[in-house]
């Protein structure tokens, strides 16, 4: 009976079955424990990732605000622009589509990976664009093939746009995608990849005010990504425009004056510190950096020996020469070290602590009072003058003068220059001060180095006897204008350092230089009354001066001309400055010469 199958015992098969069906129950209650988990605990979550399937949000760019001159000219405004933008959610193969779609907008593959790549920290559903400035003929082509790439999408946006050009264009500076490292910062917290930040000048110091108020367009999309209709749009607001102290034509001479050449010009409105007129040159086109281009373009540029995209005006560091001569006539007769009558005998050469200093002029100038020293611009009458006073003395007067510090001008990246002394050299380059080195600096030679913004706050400061200014470029409330380094308050200066009568005997030399067949009268303009001081700073050592002179070499040295008009009641101030363009008389006081008499002829159409 044993052997009869019909009693095989069935027991391991039973233990068995329970046990699959035991792990059935668990299989089937976890299960259903993860849907009621998804549909009740989650559902939320889980909505609104289905809502995003049907819904999709965009960011409306708000029109950048407008830069305009004094008198209304647009300087930068805003054109409509088409971008195309790929949505990686709504593609299953990325890689066929980039293939695709490069093909089409004849944009080379690895181009869009790394455009790709560059978002991929972004959500899957958002907008990644590729390509900005559609053509119609590229806009036609995405709209035809809509279907076969539905994660292409076109955006409509704002551009920014220069219509002048390279005019102006280190006062308005240029614009570019904001960089990982920036969205970090304080001042881009709030921005996101992809946005358009200004980089330089207005555009970078006034950026949160420029960017306006952006909106947002909600609207309803089919499974493949297609639009089906607006459900909410809440509209962009642009800021309020920007109005520039600038003059467009006084900016547009100063521009034209410089071409062909490297070196900036400053116009100063003196009644209120506003800039009429910044030129640097070499300068660039700001549209060229709206659109993305490729690290070899930005190398091409950046590497250029003449420097297109620093401004000079703020950012370029020089030795004054001549220039200096006016802060140490001021310095001399504030310490008493001298007065107006007195008298120094300029023989073309002087031996001072043992070692010769040359005149400009080999046979010099003769007996020079102050007045006679600043229009012939004499450099004995100055050594002399800067053996009595200690470079401490100097150093003191410069930096009270505005030198050694940033002005407090509304532009980013000002530099501060550098007023030498001891205790700056031991610190840097641990070596003690000369004497003889006093007597370089006495004018405007040595390690001294200023910018052109400062030396036209210092001659503000001339012609204002001892009222400062601060340079700005906005024609706005102050609350909008950045905080810089401004020079001390003038009441100050007037009641602790300077003498107001000094400044009329400065000022009497600097008439002298331009209305008496001084070094400046290249500048002169019939019946201005312009005021003014040449300098010619050399660019080499002494020492290598001589050994290029003797060999019959020719010298090159930076061409300086600053000074203001009228004497009385001034009105406005002009700075020149011209690299390696030799004496500043015969280089950059006619250049000053043609930016004085163009005001005086604007200011007469006017009335």
């Amino acid at each position: 009976m044993a052997d009869n199958p019909i009693y095989e015992d069935l027991s391991p098969l039973r233990k068995r079955a329970r046990g699959i069906f035991l792990a059935v129950e668990i299989l089937f209650v976890l299960t259903a424990f993860y849907y009621w988990k998804i549909q009740i605990l989650d559902y939320r979550m889980y909505s609104k990732l289905a809502e995003k399937n049907r819904i999709r949000e965009t960011v409306l760019v708000a029109p950048r605000g407008l830069i305009t001159d004094r008198k209304g000219v647009l300087l930068a405004q805003n054109i409509g622009s088409f971008t195309a933008a790929l949505i990686p959610e709504n593609t299953p193969d990325l890689e066929g589509s980039l293939a695709g779609i490069g093909e089409m907008l004849g944009i080379p593959i690895d181009e869009l990976r790394r455009r790709m790549e560059r978002y991929g920290s972004q959500p899957a559903f958002k907008a990644r664009p590729i390509k900005e400035n559609l053509s119609l003929e590229d806009v036609s082509r995405i709209d035809a093939r809509q279907l076969e790439f539905p994660e292409l999408v076109i955006i409509a946006e704002p551009k920014r746009f220069y219509p002048f050009g390279s005019r102006a264009s280190h006062v308005l500076g240029y614009m570019q995608e904001v960089s990982e490292t920036e969205l970090k910062s304080r001042r881009f917290r709030d921005r996101h990849l992809g946005d358009l930040i200004g980089k330089t000048g207005l555009e970078l110091e006034y950026d949160a005010y420029l960017v306006g108020q952006p909106g947002r367009q909600v609207e309803l999309v089919n499974s493949r990504g297609r639009r089906q209709g607006l459900v909410e749009k809440q509209d962009a607001q642009p800021s309020f425009p920007l109005r520039l102290h600038l003059d467009f034509d006084l900016q547009a001479k100063a521009e034209d004056l410089l071409e062909g050449r490297e070196g900036a010009a400053v116009v100063l409105d003196l009644k209120t510190g506003g800039i009429l007129a910044m030129a640097s040159y070499p300068n660039f086109n700001p549209n060229k950096f709206i659109n993305r281009f490729s690290p070899e373009e930005w190398r091409s540029i950046v590497s250029r020996p003449d420097f297109p995209l620093e401004n000079r005006a703020v950012r370029g560091l020089y030795a004054p020469g001549s220039i200096f001569k006016l802060t140490m006539g001021l310095a001399g007769l504030n310490e008493g070290a001298i007065d107006d009558r007195t008298s120094v005998f300029c023989g073309g050469q002087v031996t001072i602590y043992g070692q010769p200093f040359n005149c400009w002029a080999e046979g010099g100038h003769g007996s020079q009072n102050l007045t006679d020293a600043i229009r012939n611009s004499c450099n004995i009458y100055f050594y002399t003058l800067g053996k009595k006073l200690s470079i401490e003395d100097i150093a003191r007067h410069a930096r009270l003068y505005g030198f050694g510090r940033r002005t407090g001008i509304d532009l980013p990246g000002e530099k501060e220059g550098l007023v030498p002394t001891p205790k700056w050299k031991k610190e840097t380059r641990q070596a003690p001060w000369f004497p003889g080195e006093t007597i370089s600096v006495s004018i405007g030679q040595g390690p001294l180095l200023v910018t052109p913004i400062q030396v036209a706050a210092h001659t503000a400061f001339i012609a204002r006897r001892g009222r400062t200014v601060t340079p700005s470029l906005l024609m706005a409330p102050g609350f909008l204008r950045r905080q810089g380094d401004p020079m001390r308050d003038a009441d100050l200066l007037l009641r602790d350092d300077i003498k107001r009568r000094n400044f009329d005997k400065i000022i009497k030399g600097m008439w002298e230089s331009v209305n008496r067949e001084g070094t400046g009268r290249g500048a002169r303009v019939e019946g201005f009354d312009v005021c003014g001081k040449t300098g010619s700073a050399q660019t080499i050592s002494t020492q290598t001066a001589d050994r290029l002179s003797r060999n019959q070499r020719e010298i090159k040295t930076h061409s300086w001309f600053t000074g203001f008009a009228p004497r009385d009641n001034p009105e406005i101030s002009v700075t020149v400055l011209v690299e390696y363009g030799g004496m500043g008389g015969a280089t950059a006081a006619p250049l000053a010469g043609e930016l004085f008499a163009l005001y005086r002829r604007l200011k007469a159409e006017k009335k």
